[in-house]
């Protein structure tokens, strides 16, 4: 059901070496920029009917408008199941407790009497959240962009969800009823590259969608693909690709903790990555033993589970210690990982590469999916050695503001007149002359 790579016995290559012999999803975003660039094109051209078009194309449906009414937003609410309104309203009290904590405050230092430089702290004006609606309804996606560009206060926020025939060309109404709890009434029946496109370029009419500064949230490979194309004309949050948990454990592991893991992962798509990480043969058997009973009482296991455990992104990687251990999943950089381990605290603090990091058994990954109050829009792709998850920081700007007396500037002058010169830019020296007569104070 699931393969192995076995790493013991020699020294672990450094770098792209190791990363090499670990197991990822294939994943091409640059091979589908030309499927999407067509599209991305018709919509600056063509407005909310090329985005309605190409979701009817895709079998999402086609809505009455693009925009959905605020009337199907509190109709959503009023008829959400009451057992998942408390669970949503949970999740959205524990990332806001998370990240309100995570909002800067402006600092300025003075560099000298006189002269002082400010980092000022100023959140995007307008932002594009994109709820994906594929395999499964993500209310807890609405939660987790939603909430951190709140905190950061941003003024401007408009969901994008993809339309669904079953439910009349609107968003899945639990989506619906999510953004009503959040209070955002700017929802549009739109999904994939099309939603991107409708994000960057805006499209008019009275149902229409003014442009964003910065477009967020996970999606499928076309949704990437349109982030890559656009980036520049927007901001993105990262290029996410397929979900993927790595779990670090040792002999002391629970199996049947494992395993459930790793099938709770695998369970989102068939290309969705499982991988287990461990020094020890005896936890890989037992683990790959609980396995079989597990998935076949799971729900999706023929669609989505065993293709995700079977395909060459998933696998149980054996190696020789728990330092080699954390040298792998360091490599690695999953989106989530768990760590079983004695101790676990202690060999947490030693990764440097993951999006999430889940710490001993009682802290399994679908927490963090719903309500541990941290965020699970994460890197995917090991990206995690570069990038960060979605948080308040990722709606906020640092702007440096400068201001220096005259005498503050009288003070360093010569030394910015000395560098201008020294790189061939005259003109920057000139116009700190002209603010004293065209003659430098010398120190």
């Amino acid at each position: 059901m699931i393969s192995r790579i076995d790493l013991r016995g020699d020294t672990l290559p450094e770098g792209g070496a190791l990363r090499a012999l670990l197991p990822r999803a294939e994943f091409d975003v640059e091979a589908a920029l030309e499927k999407v660039r067509p599209i991305c094109e018709d919509v600056r051209h063509r407005g909310a009917e090329a985005v309605l078009s190409w979701g009817e194309k895709f079998g999402d449906g086609r809505p009455a408008s693009l925009r959905v009414p605020a009337e199907a937003l509190h109709r959503s609410l009023d008829e959400l199941d009451p057992a998942v309104r408390a669970a949503l309203e949970e999740s959205i009290r524990r990332a806001r407790l998370v990240h309100r904590d995570q909002r800067r405050t402006d600092t300025t230092t003075q560099v000298v009497p006189g002269g002082t430089v400010t980092e000022r702290w100023v959140p995007v004006g307008r932002v594009g959240l994109y709820v994906p609606g594929g395999l499964s309804v993500y209310p807890s996606s609405v939660v987790m962009n939603v909430v951190p560009a709140q905190e950061a206060g941003v003024d401007g926020i408009a969901v994008a969800s993809p339309a669904q025939a079953a439910f009349g060309g609107l968003p899945h109404p639990t989506i619906l009823a999510a953004c009503a709890l959040l209070g955002v009434d700017e929802v549009y029946a739109a999904g994939g590259a099309q939603a991107v496109a409708m994000f960057a370029y805006g499209v008019p009419g009275p149902d229409g969608c003014r442009s964003v500064d910065l477009v967020t949230g996970p999606g499928n490979i076309y949704v990437a693909a349109a982030k890559r194309l656009l980036k520049g004309v927007i901001g993105i949050d990262a290029e996410a690709g397929p979900t993927e948990i790595a779990v670090l454990a040792d002999a002391g592991a629970d199996p049947v903790h494992v395993a459930a893991d790793l099938i709770s992962q695998a369970e989102h798509d068939p290309m969705a990555a499982a991988v287990l990480v461990t020094d020890s043969a005896e936890l890989a058997d037992a683990v790959e033993r609980e396995l079989a009973p597990q998935v076949e009482a799971s729900k999706h296991a023929e669609e989505r589970i065993r293709p995700a455990l079977a395909g060459r992104q998933s696998a149980i990687v054996l190696v020789s210690c728990l330092d080699d251990g954390v040298r792998v999943v360091d490599a690695y950089a999953a989106e989530h990982l768990e760590i079983q381990t004695a101790d676990a605290a202690a060999v947490a603090a030693r990764v440097r590469n993951a999006g999430a990091i889940f710490v001993g058994p009682y802290a399994p990954v679908s927490l963090g999916d719903y309500a541990a109050g941290s965020n699970h829009v994460l890197p995917t792709g090991g990206c995690a050695c570069h990038s960060s998850g979605l948080s308040v920081q990722s709606f906020l700007r640092g702007i440096h503001v400068v201001d220096y007396t005259r005498d503050a500037l009288a003070e360093v002058a010569h030394h910015v007149v000395t560098l201008a010169e020294a790189e061939d830019l005259p003109a920057h020296g000139a116009a700190l002359k002209a603010r004293f007569g065209w003659k430098v104070p010398q120190k």
